[in-house]
């Protein structure tokens, strides 16, 4: 049964001290096979060792992702090749059970974030700390087992400990999103006061960058194509909510921002009818970020347009250590995701059902405690 925002009490899991503390097998849910969600099934694994600069993460919550997680899942994502059988989950939240050898930065009993971008650590772009440029960056959860499990170990610099007071769902909700967010706002330079347009601002990615743009002081305009998500996109607080496929979006948009246009659209979704009205409201040197394209990702560009306007179109892949840092510290602030629901783990195949149905708003997350695996499948 999937828990509402009120019900979310999620405790951090204790941790041992040492290796040795860890369990010889542990609990994932994995598939063996592709397809629907009832793939999805229980498997005992051996318990991974943490190595030198290595930390063991005693998994709370783990978030679902469509591209990440489903994709992979349905033997359709666009990315990377799976190899079966596999253990989904990026973006996850635990407690530190052991640390490897020459790890100071953390210590077991910590409660830690985990960025799950992989990177080489010595190529030109890891060396400049943009490290989603990384020729060789690997997903955990898409090119390596993920944390659809009890346990983690990952790298000592890609886990942050958690500010007091922030619940393990909430920072699972975080972990990658929040960076990528951020990434998207350094790399458009994106100042307090500016007008923001946030397409797809339902969607997990989408209502996170909303919230973050908003706490990062701009005033946002949220667009969803729902009716029902609309209405709930104003309890974040914008400037606007609207619908982008209306007749009438460009003229509310130039109406709200005094004719002007928004000075950065964040663009997920690659849709050519929404890009055509993005281009239209663009201010002169305004900005457009995407990193994604959900529905589509071929469309038109007037460059004309483009270079008389002074404007520029970034792609952002992903999130880096650096804005995985800047986006802690805004959540040290009281910045906070949007959570749709959560699920125990055991109900896995629930949620992936939930997020296919696109049914959310905001991020749908599994908590992995000791009781959220009592029903798993083939428990």
């Amino acid at each position: 049964m999937s828990r509402s925002l009120e019900q979310r009490r999620l405790p951090w899991p204790a941790a041992g001290q040492t290796s040795t503390a860890l369990p010889h097998e542990m609990r994932t849910v994995a598939f063996d096979r592709f397809g629907g969600p009832d793939v999805l099934q229980l498997h005992l694994v051996d318990t991974p060792v943490p190595g030198p600069g290595e930390v063991a993460v005693r998994v709370a919550a783990v978030s679902v992702g469509r591209l990440l997680d489903l994709s992979a899942r349905a033997g359709t994502h666009p990315y990377a090749r799976i190899t079966l059988p596999h253990v989904p989950g990026a973006e996850h939240a635990g407690t530190v059970a052991a640390v490897g050898a020459g790890v100071e930065s953390v210590r077991p009993g910590d409660h830690v974030a985990v960025f799950p971008v992989l990177t080489c650590g010595v190529c030109p772009a890891c060396d400049s700390g943009s490290t989603e440029g990384c020729p060789t960056a690997r997903i955990m959860g898409v090119h390596t087992w993920g944390a659809y499990a009890e346990y983690t170990v990952v790298p000592a610099a890609n886990v942050f400990v958690v500010p007091a007071g922030v619940g393990p769902e909430d920072a699972a909700a975080l972990a990658l999103s929040g960076a990528v967010a951020q990434n998207q706002f350094d790399e458009a330079g994106l100042e307090p006061g500016q007008w923001v347009l946030v397409h797809g601002a339902s969607s997990a990615l989408g209502s996170l960058t909303a919230a973050l743009a908003i706490h990062r002081g701009a005033r946002v305009i949220a667009a969803s194509r729902s009716a029902e998500k609309r209405r709930r996109l104003l309890e974040l607080g914008p400037e606007a909510v609207l619908d982008p496929t209306a007749s009438d979006f460009t003229e509310q948009v130039r109406e709200l921002t005094c004719g002007t246009g928004v000075s950065l659209v964040v663009d997920n979704l690659g849709d050519p009818a929404i890009w055509r009205t993005t281009m239209e409201v663009l201010a002169w040197r305004g900005q457009v970020v995407t990193s994604g394209a959900f529905l589509g990702g071929r469309v038109e560009l007037d460059l004309a347009r483009l270079y008389t306007r002074s404007q520029r179109v970034i792609g952002v892949r992903s999130g880096n250590l650096r804005s995985a840092g800047r986006l802690w510290e805004a959540v040290a602030e009281g910045f906070r995701p949007v959570i749709d629901r959560s699920y125990p783990v055991a109900e896995a195949a629930e949620a992936h059902r939930h997020l296919e149905d696109s049914a959310n708003t905001g991020r749908v997350v599994l908590t992995t405690g000791d009781d959220d695996w009592a029903t798993a499948p083939n428990a």
